[in-house]
């Protein structure tokens, strides 16, 4: 496959035919002026050393090497190879539940914390396999949809909380059913259902779903974390969650409910109490399980070309060089391009030295080798391999979002973001540029910086408007940074009481002192309304994006726990 990596460029071409017309009109007319000092013949035969055609083979070679160098600045590119992602593996999705409940802390930190350590175990375990996450508590939606991009399955753990879902309680089989959605249509492919709760199931139709999961061939895991002697939820202020009627909520897990759920899913329960035993079980189970061609990601390796057409030019400029307008007794007699076999060696030599330089490695062969390092986890020798690419090559930006891969995955935040933000300035083709764009708003949404994040989401979905992880991480971030300005007006709120009683203690000041509070509490409400305007903007593009998103009714669930 060939292709032009800069095609912009090829519109140079067009001076190729008007530099054409140029010169054959001073061709015409240095003609007509020879025509006026006598007969062209005679002319020829009192200057034997001039000649009529060589003019007209330097101006063709030099239109030549013009068209090569243009070519050159496009950089032609050559498909070494295409290939396919290939792997085998199952489908799973995991369903979190983060209902109050899983505040309890009959087990260490908190039954929320330690699934969250389960689940980020579990991704470390998974290596061709596409996996999916789920949270639920009295409705359910899709977390993360299914993927192979572990370190986006990770990330989304740090945020999760009760408060990410406003309809409490627990609703496993909303959650079953989410999932069953959720999967792709592939059915050679083993696909798993893997459920961490307290089994505390409020609406009662979990059993069902699973069963209907089974019938699809769907196998349902139950993960129960919790105690069966139960514990109080706590509201994070000293209190406990209670009841309608006033009494401490005790939660507790239910083992027979989780056991009836895996049953009934064709699945298996088991108890986070010791969570290596867990894993490794669990690990087994899903091991037995078959696995499918998850590969689809066709893709391209492009070598560049260049380099082959600088020789051709640099080839075309001696040549040009050697010849001249007039014949030359001396070239002529030593001329290289004679049927002289001595000379034609000597030709191939020369050739032979000008081709040595594209033998050299080049950017592209170093950033395959870092793909190569990439893909074994060896992120260190990667980003090496990635540098020495840009040192060749400072706007390459597949080595320039490589190099951001490499290092958002040993923890180099901030460099990462300048390797980012440089492959979107440079890339031009608009998937790849919103896959730079689209790492730059995890990077930023792991920082908690949603501002930021929510830009860079916005841009990859610019240039890539199917970009589904993009569109879910664009109303996550949203929905973070609509709570995290209720945090600051509930701080502001609280300043301003402070503030108030202060002033009710101090002395009244002079008029000078009260005109100038007047201003401030005027900036104040200023900046309050402008405020309240970003977030009634924000609330909008907010429900519109949620239109597009798979989302549950809100319902009314009795226990809130």
């Amino acid at each position: 496959m060939f292709r032009f990596d800069h095609p912009l460029y090829l519109w140079l071409l067009l001076l190729i035919p008007i530099l054409a017309i140029i010169y054959l009109a001073w061709a015409r007319k240095r003609k007509k002026r020879m025509l006026k000092f006598g007969d062209l013949n005679l002319l020829r035969q009192l200057s034997p050393s001039y000649s009529k055609y060589r003019p007209f083979v330097k101006f063709l070679l030099m239109e030549f090497t013009l068209a090569l160098m243009i070519i050159m600045l496009a950089r032609p590119q050559m498909g070494t190879k295409s290939s396919t992602d290939k792997r085998k593996g199952i489908e799973a999705i995991i369903a979190m539940d983060i209902s109050n409940s899983m505040l309890a802390e009959d087990v260490a930190p908190s039954r929320l914390e330690k699934s969250k350590m389960m689940v980020e175990n579990l991704v470390n375990n998974f290596s061709e396999d596409r996996i999916g996450l789920i949270v639920f508590a009295g409705d359910a939606y899709v977390q993360l949809p299914i993927t192979a991009d572990y370190v986006s399955a990770k990330m989304f753990l740090n945020n999760i909380d009760p408060s990410l879902i406003g309809t409490q309680g627990t609703d496993i089989g909303e959650a079953l059913d989410l999932a069953m959605h959720s999967f792709s249509q592939d059915t050679k492919t083993g696909k798993a259902i893997i459920v961490i709760t307290d089994g505390e199931d409020h609406e009662g139709n979990a059993e069902k779903m699973a069963k209907k999961a089974s019938n699809m061939g769907i196998r349902v895991f139950i993960l129960g974390i919790g105690s069966s002697s139960g514990a109080p939820i706590p509201l994070g202020d000293g209190e406990y969650l209670k009841d309608s009627k006033g009494n401490t909520v005790m939660t507790r897990l239910n083992e027979f409910m989780c056991r009836q759920i895996a049953s009934a899913g064709d699945g298996l329960y088991l108890h986070i109490d010791n969570n290596f035993a867990a894993e490794k079980r669990l690990n087994t189970e899903l091991g037995k399980m078959q696995k499918g061609n998850l590969g689809g990601t066709v893709y391209s390796e492009f070598d560049d070309q260049f380099q082959a057409v600088a020789v051709l030019i640099i080839l075309l400029l001696i040549i040009e060089t050697m010849i001249l307008e007039v014949k030359n007794p001396i070239l002529g007699k030593r001329n290289i391009f004679h049927k002289d076999p001595k000379n034609k060696v000597v030709a191939v030599i020369i050739l032979l030295i000008m081709t040595l330089p594209t033998f050299a490695q080049g950017d592209r062969q170093l950033i395959r080798d870092g793909n190569k390092f990439f893909h074994k986890r060896n992120y260190s020798q990667a980003e090496t391999n990635y540098r020495k690419a840009l040192s060749k090559n400072a706007y390459n930006g597949t080595a320039l979002f490589n190099l951001g891969c490499a290092l958002q995955a040993q923890n180099k935040d901030s460099l990462a973001i300048q390797q980012y933000n440089q492959a979107v300035k440079v890339e031009h083709n608009s998937l790849r540029r919103a896959s730079s764009s689209y790492n730059l708003g995890t990077v930023y949404q792991k920082l908690k910086d949603y501002d930021k994040a929510i830009e860079a989401y916005k841009n990859a979905l610019r240039d890539n408007p199917k970009h589904d992880n993009a569109r879910y991480n664009l109303s996550f971030c949203m929905k973070q940074k609509h709570k995290q300005q209720q945090n600051q007006d509930k701080n502001q709120n609280q300043n301003k009481d402070k503030n108030k009683k202060r002033q009710k203690k101090s002395p009244p000041k002079d008029d000078k002192k009260k005109q100038q509070n007047n201003d401030e509490k005027l900036s104040k409400d200023n900046a309050e309304q402008l405020l309240n305007a970003a977030m009634q903007e924000e609330k909008a593009t907010q429900k519109r994006l949620k239109k597009a998103m798979r989302q549950p009714t809100r319902r009314n669930i009795e226990n809130n726990w």
